[in-house]
């Protein structure tokens, strides 16, 4: 059996970020260096209770984003006022570890965020003060691998980076040394 070879973005992180992360932070140890643990992508669907099959085609497009079939998230509990009902389907996510993580991010950060339109960068305020990072993106026809032909909606997804980091300080400096765009 072959060895596969490293994500590029994971070979960056041991060459380059932990040797900088350590100088920066002066950590002693090398397991003290905040890591990226997973990347959840996340896409809420309020208009799947008006049609249910807004769910199978968003199944299938963060499916051929990330590379992983999606689960379904449901309603925890009725909510008469937008005619929600506990346990009908309201959205879709997928947890990425390991190798397509690493690819994941990759494809993000080098192909997808160029393609926004007017991009500025990301927001620094994003953080929710345990050194993880959730970015908003406003529609789905920014990754390569979905046909614009075939997009009967625009829909928005969240992704979230969660690290090791102990501190926002500490994430920013992670994700920033990853090449993440940061507003200046």
């Amino acid at each position: 059996m072959t060895e596969q070879a490293q994500p590029r973005l994971r070979t960056k992180y041991d060459k380059d970020v932990v040797p900088a992360l350590m100088k920066r932070f002066e950590y002693k140890n090398i397991n003290q260096v905040p890591r990226l643990q997973k990347i959840v992508v996340n896409m809420g669907l309020g208009a799947a209770v008006g049609n249910p099959k807004v769910i199978e085609s968003a199944l299938e497009e963060v499916r051929k984003i990330t590379g992983q079939q999606p689960v379904t998230t449901r309603a925890k509990k009725s909510i008469a006022g937008f005619k929600l009902r506990e346990n009908m389907p309201i959205g879709v996510k997928v947890t990425l570890r390991r190798e397509r993580m690493w690819e994941f991010m990759d494809r993000l950060l080098n192909l997808a965020l160029p393609r926004v339109r007017d991009f500025r960068g990301t927001s620094t305020k994003a953080f929710d003060g345990a050194g993880n990072y959730t970015l908003g993106l406003k529609e789905q026809i920014i990754f390569p691998e979905i046909d614009f032909d075939k997009v009967d909606s625009v829909k928005g997804m969240n992704v979230t980076f969660v690290t090791t980091a102990q501190t926002n300080e500490e994430a920013k400096e992670l994700l920033d040394l990853f090449g993440m765009p940061f507003r200046k």
